[in-house]
């Protein structure tokens, strides 16, 4: 799979709200499917699932099985990678385009 094809799935994963709200479940510790079907009552199983795997294909969630529990481990690396490759440069580029404007705000225009 290519770079960019990883990426678009990250993308697709970190799109809707309720997977981003289960990788924010995610953080402090890894959870149990039926821990994370608790958190969300609106959601049938079912439909957590399809989410959860929407996440694993994207590299962000890693199930692991203990007996009959599957738990579910929140990989961060492939947004950190997306920061690394898009939002850090961005980021840098804006603030150096601030700075200039500052820099041509606070410069007294010779007449």
């Amino acid at each position: 799979m290519s770079s960019d094809d990883a990426d678009d799935l990250i993308f697709k994963a970190l799109s809707h709200r309720v997977r981003r709200a289960m990788l924010d479940a995610l953080k402090p510790a890894p959870m149990t499917t039926g821990a994370l079907c608790a958190r969300f009552p609106a959601l049938d199983r079912c439909t957590v699932m399809q989410h959860l795997r929407v996440l694993e294909d994207a590299g962000l969630v890693v199930a692991e099985r203990r007996g009959r529990e599957r738990y579910n481990h929140l990989d961060a690396l492939p947004i950190h990678a997306i920061h690394e490759r898009w939002i850090g440069p961005y980021a840098a580029y804006a603030s150096a385009m601030l700075s200039r404007l500052r820099t041509d705000l606070e410069t007294p225009a010779e007449h």
